[in-house]
C-alpha cells in the first residue's frame, strides 16, 4: 500500500472548517447553511498534505484516538497515535503483568466453595504490583480446611483479553525469603482462547472436594516441574499466541512458598487486532464518492478494511426479554426504543442479545482491496452516518499499519436516491447485445440534481441508440466512450423532475457472469462534487429485473471466446500499411486473472517467435506482431500460425489463426 500525495488545500472558511470538524467529533453538527461543495473528511494523519481543488471547499480533520464505546467505537490490542493505527506492538523488556487489567485482561481465581472463576483478590495484586518487597504466601489461607493433611492447589488464570505472542515467564520470592520459600512445584499451561477447542485441550483443570470436580477451563501444558530448587524461575513460552496463561501450585500450611513477582513477556505483534471507528455524523444526508487511504502491509500480513453507512447515530437493535415465553422486545417496560444507554441499565437476565438494525443502516461491506489505495464508497443512497472497521491479522515477521482513510462527499447530494435495473439479464459471452438500463431519481426540495448519466460496460460499447425520459425519446450527446464504459449529456434532472423514468438504450458485449453494469449521476457544472452511485432496484415496475447484473446465458469450459485478426496478411515493408497486425482475443468467465501467450510458429510446427507473454482477464485485449521472430529479425515470406494459450486451473487452452507474411 502506497502514499497518495495530496498539495495543500485552498480552504474556503477557517473558521467554518473548524465547526465543522468540532461538531463532528463532538457527535452533533453546527447549524451551517448548504455548501454546496464538496467536503473532504480525513480519519487519521494530520500531518499529510491536503487536497487541493480550484474551487471552494470543505476539510474535516478526524482522529484515530478517542474511541467511545457510547458512540460505537471499540479498539482492541491496537496501538492508536495520532499518525497511524498498527497491532499493538509487544517489546521484549516490557513486562505485561501490570499492565494486563488496564488493557482490558483481567487475573482470575477459582471460587472453591462455587466453583467458579472470579475477579482476582486484593491479595492477590502483590503479584504484578511491581513491588518486590510485597507477596503472596502460598500458606495455605486459600484453600478450605477439608481434612487433615489435605493439600489442594493455588489456581491463576492471566486473561490477556486478546491472543499475545508470549516469550517468558518469570517468577521469584522476596529477596530475604530466596533460599526458602521459593516455589517447588508447579504446573504453567496456555489456552488460545479458541472455543471450538474447548473440552479437547491436554490438561483438565480439577480440584478435590471429596471427589475431583471439573473446574470448566483446560489448556495445554507447557510446564510441570515437581521438584525446583531455583528461587527465580525462567520459563520459556512456545511462540503460538496465547489468550489465557495458566498457573497452578500446591498450598497447604506444611510447605510455605511465596511469589513476589511474575512478570510476562512477549516480543513481536499481536496476532489478531480489531478497530472500529466511532460513528461519525456528516450532518446531513451525504452522496459518498471515493475513499483513499495510506498505509504500509508487510507480505504475510492482512489490513483488511470495510465500511457501512447509515441513518442515525447507532447501527444496533436492543433487545430485552420480556419473560412472556422465548418473547423479546426492542422496548422497554414504558414502551420507548432501547438504546445502547438503556440496555445496559438492564438486568443481566433482562437483556436478549444486540443485532445489526436493518432498517436504517447497511451491513458492512466487502473488504477493500488495499493495493488500489483507493475505491469508490459502498452506500446503496446517500446517508447521514458512517463508520469503518479495519482487521488486523500478523505473523511475528510480518505486521502492517493503516496512516488514514479520506474520503469525499456532497452535501447536499445530487439526488435522494436513483434506483437503477438493467434487461436483459442473460446474454450471450461475446456477442452484441441491446441493453435496456432503466433509472427512477427520486430528488427532494435541496437536492443538487443532475444532467449526466455515466454506465460502467466491460469493454467498449457499441453505441448508445437512444434516451427516453417518460417513455418519449429527448436529445443528448455521447460525451465519452471508451474501454470502461460511457457518459451521456441530458437535459437537467431537478426536484420538479422527480419520478420522471429515464431509459438508456445501448448496445454492449459480455464476457463474465455476474458482470455488473456500475452507473452513476453527476452535475457537469460542478465537476468537483461527488458522483452518485445509482442504487440497483424496481426502477420500472413493468420490468422484472431489479438489477445490474447480467449473466452468461451459457456457461461452459470454454474460456476462449474469440480470437480475430484484423487482415489475414501482414506485409512489413515499411509503407505504413499493414506494417503490424493486431490480434484480438476474448476471453470468457474467468476468475481473476491467468497467464496468457500468444506465440510464432510455422508450419512444420517450430515455434519462431512470441507476440505476446503476460497476464489478462475476461473480457477483449489485443497484441501487435510486426513481423520479427524472437530474435528481432524479419520472417521470411510465408504461412505461419499464431497460436493463443490460456492457463487455468482447469488446464491450459488454445486457439490458432493462420497469418500470411508478405513483402
Amino acid at each position: 500500500m502506497g502514499s497518495s500525495v495530496l498539495p495543500p488545500p485552498k480552504r474556503r472558511s477557517l473558521a467554518k472548517s473548524c465547526l465543522l470538524a468540532l461538531g463532528i467529533l463532538l457527535g452533533c453538527w453546527p447549524h451551517l447553511p448548504h455548501a454546496e461543495a464538496v467536503t473532504f473528511f480525513r480519519l487519521g494523519d494530520s500531518d499529510s498534505p491536503r487536497p487541493e481543488l480550484d474551487e471552494s471547499f470543505e476539510f474535516v480533520q478526524l482522529s484515530w484516538e478517542g474511541v467511545d464505546e457510547s458512540r460505537h467505537g471499540r479498539a482492541e490490542v491496537v496501538q492508536l497515535a495520532p499518525r497511524f493505527i498498527a497491532p499493538l506492538q509487544l517489546g521484549p523488556g516490557v513486562n505485561l503483568a501490570p499492565l494486563l487489567e488496564e488493557r482490558g485482561g483481567r487475573v482470575l481465581v477459582l471460587d472453591w466453595l462455587n466453583n467458579t472463576w472470579h475477579q482476582r483478590k486484593e491479595e492477590d495484586t502483590v503479584i504484578f504490583d511491581g513491588d518486590p518487597q510485597t507477596a503472596y504466601l502460598g500458606d495455605g489461607h486459600y484453600v478450605p480446611q477439608l481434612s487433615l493433611g489435605a493439600t489442594q492447589n493455588k489456581y491463576w488464570i492471566f486473561d490477556f483479553g486478546a491472543r499475545f505472542p508470549l516469550k517468558r515467564l518469570r517468577f521469584y520470592p522476596r529477596q530475604e525469603h530466596r533460599e526458602d520459600r521459593f516455589v517447588e512445584r508447579f504446573l504453567v499451561g496456555v489456552n488460545d482462547g479458541d472455543p471450538l477447542k474447548d473440552g479437547t485441550r491436554e490438561y483438565q483443570v480439577r480440584w478435590w472436594w471429596g471427589e475431583w470436580i471439573g473446574t470448566g477451563f483446560d489448556c495445554d501444558l507447557i510446564h510441570d516441574v515437581r521438584e525446583n530448587t531455583s528461587p527465580t524461575i525462567e520459563l520459556a513460552i512456545p511462540s503460538e499466541p496465547v489468550r489465557f496463561l495458566y498457573f497452578e501450585a500446591p498450598e497447604n500450611s506444611r510447605g510455605i512458598w511465596e511469589i513476589a513477582e511474575i512478570e510476562i513477556y512477549g516480543e513481536g505483534p499481536t496476532p489478531l487486532a480489531g478497530y472500529v471507528s466511532n460513528v461519525i455524523d456528516m450532518g446531513g444526508r451525504v452522496a459518498l464518492g471515493r475513499l483513499s487511504w495510506s498505509g504500509q502491509v508487510d507480505a504475510g500480513a492482512v489490513v483488511d478494511l470495510r465500511m457501512r453507512c447509515g441513518d442515525d447515530a447507532d447501527p444496533h437493535t436492543y433487545w430485552r426479554h420480556t419473560y412472556r415465553g422465548d418473547e423479546r422486545s426492542h422496548f422497554d417496560e414504558r414502551g420507548a426504543v432501547l438504546d445502547l444507554q438503556a440496555y445496559n441499565g438492564l438486568e443481566q437476565s433482562q437483556r436478549a442479545g444486540i443485532t445489526h438494525d436493518t432498517e436504517n443502516w447497511e451491513n458492512w461491506s466487502m473488504s477493500f482491496d488495499l493495493e488500489a489505495q483507493a475505491a469508490d464508497m459502498v452506500c446503496d443512497k446517500p446517508r447521514r452516518f458512517v463508520q469503518f472497521k479495519v482487521d488486523f491479522a500478523s505473523t511475528a515477521q510480518a505486521s502492517g499499519r493503516l496512516d488514514y482513510l479520506q474520503f469525499t462527499g456532497s452535501l447536499p447530494p445530487v439526488a435522494t436516491q436513483v434506483l437503477a435495473e438493467i434487461t436483459p439479464t442473460r446474454a450471450l459471452p461475446g456477442e452484441v447485445t441491446r441493453f435496456s438500463y432503466r433509472l427512477l431519481p427520486s430528488l427532494s426540495v435541496g437536492d443538487l440534481g443532475f444532467d449526466r448519466i455515466a454506465i460502467r460496460t466491460p469493454v467498449r460499447s457499441r453505441g448508445v441508440d437512444a434516451v427516453r425520459r417518460n417513455g418519449r425519446d429527448v436529445a443528448f450527446e455521447v460525451v465519452r466512450l471508451d474501454e470502461t464504459g460511457f457518459d451521456l449529456q441530458i437535459s437537467r434532472v431537478d426536484p420538479l423532475g422527480t419520478n420522471d423514468p429515464i431509459e438508456v438504450v445501448f448496445r454492449a458485449e459480455v464476457f463474465r457472469f455476474g458482470t455488473v453494469f456500475s452507473g452513476w449521476v453527476f452535475d457537469s457544472t460542478r465537476p468537483h462534487e461527488v458522483r452518485q452511485a445509482v442504487t440497483a432496484g424496481d426502477a420500472d415496475p413493468l420490468v422484472d429485473s431489479n438489477t445490474l447484473n447480467v449473466e452468461l446465458a451459457v456457461i461452459g469450459a470454454q474460456t476462449i471466446g474469440a480470437m480475430r485478426l484484423q487482415a489475414t496478411a501482414l506485409t512489413p515493408n515499411g509503407d505504413g500499411v499493414n506494417d503490424e497486425l493486431q490480434i484480438e482475443f476474448d476471453l470468457v468467465n474467468l476468475v481473476g486473472a491467468v497467464s496468457v501467450a500468444i506465440d510464432i510458429y510455422d508450419l512444420g510446427g517450430r515455434k519462431r517467435g512470441q507476440v505476446y507473454a503476460g497476464v489478462a482477464a475476461s473480457g477483449r485485449s489485443l497484441a501487435t506482431w510486426n513481423g520479427r521472430d524472437g530474435g528481432g529479425r524479419l520472417l521470411a515470406p510465408g504461412f505461419y500460425i499464431a497460436r493463443l494459450s490460456v492457463d487455468t486451473d482447469q488446464g491450459p487452452t488454445t486457439a490458432e489463426r493462420v497469418i500470411h507474411l508478405a513483402y
